[in-house]
């Protein structure tokens, strides 16, 4: 260090030494203080600025629709002026119900004598005779139990099996309407029908001689009794006889193919 070092530091050593001294004697007598040796108070402390944020920029505002001019309001029709209400006729208070007279209590109905049973009807018996017609079915009809179209056979033989207490067969032959009527045995009357029948058995004709089932009378028909009053009987040889209908009876014919 140089001369000129060591003045500055003699000097700034000395400066210091009477400033000591100065602030000591102060504090000692602070009346005495001088005016100028009193310290400024110290500032307070600088607050660090607040930063503000930084905002980002605004959008632009946003451009509303424009709306159609609104439309004039309807304006609704004016309706009359409403009638006056319908003022209903007061009807006269309903009379009373008339009161019905009471009636005596009815007697115990009176009980019917109880008449004897009847005896069952009697009926005459009489001789049989059965009567029928016979025809010849055309081939357009062949096999069908029908008569439409169909012929009268002369001469066709019928015959009538009764099988009673004592069997008998009798026969007969058509006229030229295919009408037949033959008289039962004697032995047969109206009591025994039910076990009598009657057959077609034969034609005169080759060319339709096969017998039918139209009405039985292939296996044998039922004879039933004419109910009609004045028809029911008839008188032959001064004999009454129960007219019984069969058939009409039918025979197939022979068709080429």
């Amino acid at each position: 260090m140089g001369i000129t070092g060591q003045s500055v530091s003699l000097t700034l050593l000395a400066l210091l030494c009477f400033t000591s001294s100065v602030f000591t004697l102060g504090v000692n007598q602070p009346g005495l203080a001088p005016d100028h040796l009193t310290l400024p108070p110290s500032p307070p402390p600088v607050k660090a600025p607040i930063k503000v944020p930084t905002l980002p920029p605004a959008k632009a505002p946003i451009k509303l629709p424009t709306l159609p001019p609104a439309k004039a309001p309807i304006k609704l029709p004016t309706l009359p002026p409403a009638k006056a209400p319908i003022k209903l006729p007061t009807l006269p208070p309903a009379k009373a119900p008339i009161k019905l007279p009471t009636l005596p209590p009815t007697k115990a109905p009176i009980k019917p004598p109880v008449l004897p049973p009847l005896s069952p009807p009697k009926f005459n018996r009489t001789l049989v005779a059965v009567r029928g017609l016979v025809y010849c079915k055309p081939c357009k009809y062949a096999g069908v139990n029908t008569l439409i179209g169909a012929k009268p056979v002369k001469d066709a033989v019928v015959r009538l099996v009764c099988k009673n207490k004592k069997s008998s067969i009798s026969e007969t032959k058509t006229d030229k309407n295919g009408y037949f009527m033959f008289l039962a045995p004697k032995t047969v009357t109206s009591y025994g029908i039910k076990g009598c029948r009657a057959f077609l058995v034969k034609s005169p004709d080759a060319k339709c001689s096969k017998v039918s089932t139209l009405h039985g009378g292939d296996k044998g028909a039922y004879l039933k009794p004419v109910l009609k009053p004045g028809n029911s009987t008839t008188i032959i040889n001064k004999l009454t006889y129960g007219i019984y209908n069969v058939g009409p009876f039918a025979f197939d014919p022979a068709c080429p193919k």
